[in-house]
């Protein structure tokens, strides 16, 4: 067993791994690549491979959020190979980096566990706080009917907007998100590194609902072959009720289609009721429940 820092070039690697750890979760090596070599220093981002016999069998990262008014918040990762666990690697990428983010200042950590991997977190400190639904659609089958589209509302491809107009709206949109430290620092130019110029998003099969120059609502689609995730939709407070998410989102996912995406995925907060409804209602089936976890150091 070997432990080293990632890089760039393990992209393929560890695209494989997470794979096939989450065959649920949909990420790119050109993806991994990006997260690797742009997020922010104010981060202090570790990322680490595990490898066996010269071959990449585990990834492990952690880094500071950045994105919250809550001091010392951080996030853990790792994903160990199904052949490779119990031989005591992700142990190994656990206690590094953990190591390090005690040295860069963090005071709480929040890692996102699945069932055979909650008593792994909890022997190391951990404890409960909430849970995550992932749920994928089959595109190769009927969708619901699209809704009308209201009055005053155009629908536009996330490449006829600005960078600074899909700011605005996600972090106005993202505020009131469940979760365990609030989305409400998020700086232009670190969004605009990490998520508007990352290669996970399609612009052209990502939705927003237009009024006027203001982004009312929209969806994010991320691809990476023939599957897509469909990641942050939001609606601003003041367009809500009106069914836009349900819009963006039925016509994102006819956009995916057209373009050859065969599966869709996506994630929610069990707090999350009404997303979890529109999911329902476009044909998301639940394929696996993971368990939040939170650990002081």
């Amino acid at each position: 067993m070997q432990i080293r820092p990632a890089r760039p070039d393990d992209a393929e690697a560890l695209a494989a791994v997470r794979r096939d750890v989450f065959p649920f979760a949909v990420m790119s090596p050109a993806t991994i690549a990006h997260m690797i070599t742009t997020e922010g220093a104010g981060e202090k981002p570790l990322h680490l491979v595990g490898l066996a016999d010269g071959q990449v069998v585990a990834w492990g990262s952690a880094s500071m959020n950045t994105w919250t008014s809550e001091e010392g918040q951080a996030g853990l990762n790792v994903h160990v190979h199904p052949d490779h666990r119990l031989q005591g690697i992700g142990g190994a990428l656990a206690a590094r980096l953990h190591e390090h983010l005690g040295d860069v200042g963090a005071v709480r950590v929040r890692v996102f566990a699945s069932p055979s991997g909650v008593e792994f977190a909890k022997r190391r400190g951990y404890d409960g706080s909430r849970q995550m639904h992932y749920s994928g659609v089959d595109l190769r089958q009927p969708l619901p009917e699209q809704p009308p589209t209201p009055e005053g509302i155009e629908l536009v491809g996330l490449e006829q907007v600005t960078a600074r107009q899909a700011y605005d709206a996600d972090t106005v949109a993202s505020r009131d998100e469940p979760g365990d430290s609030p989305i409400d620092a998020v700086d232009f130019d670190e969004w605009v590194r990490e998520i508007w110029e990352s290669p996970a998003i399609d612009k052209a099969l990502s939705v927003a609902a237009l009024a006027g120059d203001e982004i009312a609502s929209f969806t994010v689609v991320e691809t990476a072959g023939d599957r897509a995730w469909a990641g942050m939709t939001g609606t601003l407070p003041a367009y809500r009720g009106r069914g836009l998410a349900k819009l963006v989102k039925s016509v994102a996912l006819r956009r995916a289609a057209a373009a050859g995406i065969v599966g869709a995925f996506t994630s929610n907060d069990d707090e999350n009721g009404p997303m979890l409804a529109v999911n329902n209602w476009l044909g998301y089936r639940r394929v696996e429940t993971q368990i939040g976890l939170l650990r002081t150091l």
